[in-house]
């Protein structure tokens, strides 16, 4: 296993981030009949409000669930990114998500969506590319 300095060039800009976000957003409510997402505005205040959460409620959710972590192997973290979009689904009135299983499937579609669109945009690098 090799570590290696990431730059400021290696970031990827805001803009982007928001952009593919409201997009993997929008499009697994569509997918999704538990998820309910009226606008495309709507998706982007959704972006914005999983994204805030993630920088500051999720790290103390994982802190406090260590265990719970440590013994499903690390599967409990789909459970508190499923509580990630109910708390958004709190803070945005039009954002609804009928229930656990449904936020459940909704934040590992938008996860998959978001890694997808970034590596296929050429934001992220496969494991395999070296350089």
């Amino acid at each position: 296993m090799r570590f290696e300095y990431h730059s400021q060039q290696d970031r990827i800009p805001f803009l982007v981030k928001l952009i593919v976000s409201t997009l993997s957003v929008f499009f697994a409510a569509y997918l999704l009949p538990g998820v309910i997402v009226p606008q495309f505005t709507t998706a982007i205040w959704i972006a914005l409000a999983i994204g805030l959460l993630n920088i500051f409620v999720r790290p103390i959710l994982i802190l406090f669930t260590l265990p719970a972590t440590l013994f499903t192997f690390g599967l409990f973290l789909f459970v508190i990114n499923a509580v990630v979009v109910l708390m958004a689904a709190g803070l945005v009135n039009s954002f609804e998500v009928k229930s656990f299983g449904s936020a459940l499937l909704f934040s590992l579609l938008v996860s998959l969506f978001n890694g997808a669109m970034l590596t296929i945009g050429g934001y992220k690098k496969r494991p395999d590319d070296r350089g």
